[in-house]
């Protein structure tokens, strides 16, 4: 059923149908309860390609995540997806792996497909070679960067303040009575990269000297998060606190201590950083920093939407962490 059965149908013009379907004004109340009526009978739906060709706008944003897998990630996704569906438009997630040239490569992708708008998901996206490609072939689309930032005139930022969260993690378990503290990243990324700076300077701000701030890092799975607190262990056995950058890790670490009996948190207290759902998942509980991921996609969808209106937005939105405490401090 076309609009142009429609039409037929009703007595009046495809032009009449259309500006009924799009909610014009200037139609008899009597025409345009006809045609109502009579899209509502066939279950009549707008093709929105169609519709894009004139309004030049397909009403579909493009989802970039590096890695799918990455739960923390792909709940983001969810969140954005929602808001942005309330508004009518259909988002596409894309899964771009961890290299940087084929994350240039989705860009140039999706930018074939004349999305309306794009969603970068992670910091892992925040790299000369995102912005180059983003300058290339998508220089007249808004473009959302969740925890992260590029200096680009269509490119938005949600952040959360990492770094000053990772400080307060250090301080926190200080103050419990665990100062010889351990941390442990999964990767080299700009949010990791400024926990880093984080746990740093929390360190220093409690007196350790540079040889008693001990970093470690290892895969990003239960497994790393594992085998790293062993080995941290059989290095520092004195150690009072690990730190982690991720939950995923933490949860791995909470069990390798339960199975050598390392009572948690009396002997060695353990953080994650995301407040993620290894938190609550991991027994103990985890504490954890809470990098508002929820108010972050929800921010992002907002601030896409404000830029496809045409309105004015800050190019840059930082959220507060916060400590969420349970049973492993």
């Amino acid at each position: 059923m076309t609009i142009y059965d429609i039409a037929a149908l009703a007595g009046v013009s495809a032009s009449t149908v259309s500006r009924v379907i799009n909610g014009k004004p200037g139609i008899k109340a009597q025409t345009r309860d006809k045609v109502q009526a009579l899209l509502r009978k066939y279950d009549y739906c707008p093709n929105e390609t169609a519709r894009g060709l004139v309004n030049q706008a397909t009403k579909s944003i493009g989802i970039l995540v590096a890695d799918i897998r990455n739960a923390h990630h792909t709940d983001g996704a969810y969140f954005i997806e929602r808001e942005l569906e309330k508004q009518g438009y259909c988002s596409i997630i894309f899964n771009t792996g961890a290299d940087e040239n084929d994350k240039a490569e989705y860009i140039r992708q999706i930018s074939q497909r004349r999305v309306d708008g794009v969603v970068l998901i992670g910091s892992s996206f925040q790299s000369s070679t995102i912005a180059a490609a983003i300058a290339q072939h998508l220089q007249n689309t808004p473009v959302v960067l969740v925890n992260g930032w590029l200096d680009l005139p269509n490119v938005y930022g949600v952040l959360a303040q990492e770094e000053a969260g990772t400080a307060d993690c250090v301080a926190l378990l200080a103050a419990k009575g665990h100062k010889k503290q351990a941390f442990v990243l999964n990767m080299h990324t700009p949010s990791n990269d400024l926990k880093l700076r984080g746990f740093t300077a929390g360190m220093q701000a409690q007196g350790a000297l540079p040889e008693d701030i001990w970093i470690y890092e290892t895969e990003s799975s239960l497994q790393g998060g594992y085998d790293i607190t062993k080995t941290i262990l059989e290095q520092h056995p004195d150690i009072e606190a690990i730190l982690f950058a991720v939950d995923l890790l933490a949860a791995g670490a909470v069990r390798a201590l339960m199975d050598l009996h390392i009572a948690v948190p009396q002997q060695v207290a353990v953080m994650g950083i995301d407040n993620s759902v290894y938190g609550e998942m991991c027994y103990p509980r985890l504490s954890s920093l809470d990098t508002k991921l929820v108010e972050q996609s929800v921010a992002a969808a907002r601030m896409l939407l404000s830029a496809l209106a045409g309105e004015k937005n800050p190019r840059k939105v930082m959220l507060f962490a916060e400590i969420v405490e349970r049973e492993t401090t």
